[in-house]
């Protein structure tokens, strides 16, 4: 429990004791700093292509965030689930440096500064989001079962949408594969929130109030 209750501290010349870090929530016996916090606003900010904030709501958000993160990172764990490659990881930031920066590594290099994050936090950051959706799909998929009467069901509902988003054939035979992978995935996410929902209502998650100020 010790691990539970610190402050990281040092000393300064004058013998008054600095706060570097300190809790933010408690989920189960792990520790949230602030300092995880404001790792992930720095880097979700970068992500979305939006100015860097730290206010109040941010940071609970931020939390609220990394609570569910916590509660995944067991499951995962005590599951044994299968782990993406680092290869994979890479190959999105690859990507991103591609799309968002014509491939310039400087230009990348300086907006990663910009926020404060490396190009090695951003790949364990894009390497995290890779390991829970393919945890979301080996732990929630298998239950789900589309039948072919919400297929019709869905096609008949939205013809008028599918003539705008698929020229050409707009047959069912034509659309069905993808409907039906639309439908699978609206499950898979219900049933995730639904689990989610219901483990956090058992953790233990504690507040640290002045850490969100």
């Amino acid at each position: 429990m010790r691990n539970l209750l610190f402050l990281l501290m040092v000393a300064s010349a004058s013998g008054a004791v600095v706060v570097l870090d300190r809790m933010a929530v408690i989920v189960g016996k792990h520790v949230i700093k602030t300092s995880d916090i404001d790792w992930d606003l720095r880097v979700t900010d970068f992500l979305n292509r939006q100015p860097s904030h730290f206010s109040p709501a941010a940071k609970r958000q931020s939390a609220e965030r990394l609570i569910d993160q916590e509660i995944i990172r067991q499951e995962i764990v005590t599951g044994n689930y299968r782990r993406p490659a680092e290869s994979e990881a890479m190959a999105l930031v690859n990507n991103l440096r591609h799309d968002r920066f014509g491939g310039f590594d400087l230009k990348m290099r300086e907006e990663l500064q910009r926020y404060g994050i490396t190009e090695d936090q951003l790949r364990a950051q894009l390497l995290w989001q890779l390991t829970v959706l393919r945890f979301i799909d080996e732990r929630f998929r298998p239950a789900v079962i589309v039948t072919d009467e919400e297929v019709h069901a869905y096609y008949n509902q939205h013809l008028a949408e599918f003539s705008r988003q698929y020229p050409g054939d707009q047959s069912f035979e034509a659309l069905e594969p993808k409907i039906r992978s639309v439908l699978e995935g609206q499950r898979i996410n219900e049933n995730f929130e639904q689990w989610l929902a219901e483990v956090r209502k058992r953790a233990r998650i504690e507040y640290r109030q002045e850490a969100f100020q």
